[in-house]
């Protein structure tokens, strides 16, 4: 009972404890690829928010081997991620006031509000909120920060200094700050990106961003570049993290609450999208509310260990599942090999050119960049284009954190306008005597003497008027009053609403003077009960409850027939 509930908690650990021997050799040539790939990137990552360079080696141990532990994904590797580490950087970069100590407290504090909060929706099972951001937002969102970060990395490829933070200025004064470029930084930018594409173009399958910084970190160990004017990382620490006193004032936590939750968010639903891909590749489920947990703990450790905020790394990821990776050892192998390089070598790695660095995250995030999906989408779904255009310029313009809260905020305006004026149809019979909607220009034809309505939204306070008002309209444009109103009520009436019942007693009234009867086709058992509730006194030639619209036709027919026939 005990290991039940505890593999409950931790799902990976029943894997480990169940490992087979036959995986463990894809699964170390896997970890150590990912490895590969994790080192340059995370310190790159640590360098564009500003803060020491080991610190990206910090975010990944720890989290590492907590997600082996607490996830339910097999191949999803966790680390840090361009998204989550621009929206830190957004957020305590003004409240650091250039104090790079300042600046990386206050990013191990948002860290750890984002796994309380993530924790906390995972306790409530809002796992569900995966899909809280749609992927228009996210595409835009993911877009904008890459030509952001891209951006960012100019002063450290040119060995330029001076242009403005905001991205708009630094462009417009990027031009004649060119001039003022320093070409021994330029060249090592040159030949960091010489090694990176031909790496790319001769050996696909090689770790391009790793071998990239070990040749310039050599180079520029070998021949001292650092007297050239050339910037290097500088002095790290060996060992394990210690972090300084506390320099800032505590009110300072209060503006991070907002940019915490945003980046729960954000981290989820990417999150989720590399785990949700990679499990349905591999044929298994990954449970949402589990993976909500797994991210808010990992997170937490993270911070613990003086690192910083972690989501699904999905180049990572993707090395992961190319070269085989079985199991979550491949996250325990990575982990344990990223700790023997922070331990043994931090000295070399103190040797590495910010400009190197800046062009290796310039090159992974050019794999971000997908345009090219967002204008498919002007042809395929014109809202989705406008949402993804407007969080693209919002980021932009406004900056990482304003950006994604106005794109949340338009993506909420447009779901409860669907919602609040949804679509509708009336509905007719086939030759074959099947529902289908009647559209122009199809074969569907409305049955004698029934208007058959679909609304498509559930009904609820603020769009009943609408749905009252809707039904009445295609009654009044009939050329042939009707005797019967079928509603299709298994869309529409989803749950006890006394306004919707409110309304629903208004249009009977009105049917009623009019001499048509409503049918509620569907959920039957349910309305029957809530109508009772709801105190709505009605016979059965105002109002009909039936289990579906097949029924519904059928009835009406029959009553037709027994008047025809008492007629006679």
């Amino acid at each position: 009972m005990l290991g039940k509930r505890l593999y409950r908690w931790m799902p990976g650990l029943e894997s480990l404890c169940n490992y087979r021997k036959e995986y463990f050799s894809h699964d170390i040539r896997a970890g150590l690829s990912v490895t590969a790939v994790a080192l340059p990137v995370a310190i790159a990552y640590a360098e564009l928010m500003g803060i020491s360079a080991i610190i990206g080696l910090y975010a990944c141990i720890l989290p590492m081997f907590v997600y082996a532990l607490f996830g339910t994904s097999r191949q999803l590797i966790i680390g840090p991620d361009a998204a989550t580490c621009a929206v830190i950087a957004a957020a305590v970069t003004p409240l650091a006031f250039g104090n790079a100590d300042v600046r990386w407290q206050l990013a191990i504090i948002m860290t750890l509000m984002t796994g309380i909060w993530c924790i906390l929706a995972s306790h409530f099972r809002l796992g569900a909120f995966a899909d809280f951001l749609s992927r228009p937002i996210l595409k835009g969102f993911i877009n904008g920060v890459a030509i952001t970060i891209m951006a960012g990395q100019i002063t450290k490829v040119f060995g330029i200094s001076g242009l403005p933070l905001e991205l708009i200025e630094r462009l417009i004064a990027l031009p004649h700050k060119l001039l003022e470029s320093h070409w021994p930084t330029m060249a090592m930018s040159a030949m960091t990106l010489l090694v990176l594409l031909s790496v790319r173009f001769l050996r696909p399958g090689w770790p391009a961003p790793l071998l990239a910084m070990l040749i310039s970190t050599y180079v520029s160990w070998q021949f001292e570049l650092n007297q050239y004017g050339i910037e290097i990382v500088g002095h790290m620490k060996d060992g394990l993290p210690i972090v300084p006193v506390p320099e800032f004032e505590l009110g300072s936590i209060r503006d991070l609450v907002v940019p915490s939750i945003n980046l729960a968010v954000i981290s989820f639903v990417s999150f989720m999208i590399t785990a949700r891909s990679f499990a349905s590749k591999n044929g298994y489920q990954v449970d949402a509310d589990s993976e909500l947990r797994a991210l808010g703990i990992a997170n937490i450790a993270s911070s613990l260990s003086q690192g910083f905020a972690v989501s699904a790394a999905s180049s990572r990821t993707a090395v992961n599942d190319a070269l085989g990776g079985k199991t979550q050892m491949v996250s325990i192998i990575s982990a344990i090999t990223i700790l023997l390089v922070l331990l043994f070598m931090t000295k070399f790695l103190s040797y590495i050119p910010l400009s190197s660095l800046g062009i290796v995250l310039i090159f992974s995030t050019w794999s971000l960049l997908g345009l090219k999906n967002i204008w498919a989408y002007r042809k395929r779904n014109r809202q989705a284009f406008i949402l993804s255009t407007f969080t693209l310029v919002a980021v932009l313009l406004v900056g990482v954190i304003d950006g994604i809260g106005f794109a949340v905020l338009l993506g909420l305006l447009q779901f409860l306008r669907i919602i609040f004026r949804p679509s509708d149809q009336l509905l007719g019979v086939n030759e074959q005597g099947m529902i289908r909607s009647i559209n122009q220009g199809n074969n569907i034809v409305p049955v004698d003497g029934i208007v058959m309505y679909r609304f498509n939204s559930p009904l609820t306070y603020f769009n009943a008027g609408y749905f009252k008002k809707r039904v009445l309209q295609h009654i009044n444009s009939t050329s042939k009053r009707p005797e019967w109103l079928v509603i299709d009520a298994t869309v529409s009436f989803t749950h006890d609403d006394v306004s919707v019942f409110a309304v629903l007693d208004e249009l009977i009234t009105e049917l009623k003077r009019k001499r048509i009867t409503l049918v509620l086709a569907g959920r039957s058992t349910e309305l029957k009960n809530w109508i009772k509730q709801n105190k709505l006194r009605r016979s059965d030639e105002d109002l009909m409850v039936v289990p579906d619209l097949y029924f519904a036709i059928r009835l009406i027919q029959s009553k037709k027939q027994a008047e025809e026939s008492l007629a006679e």
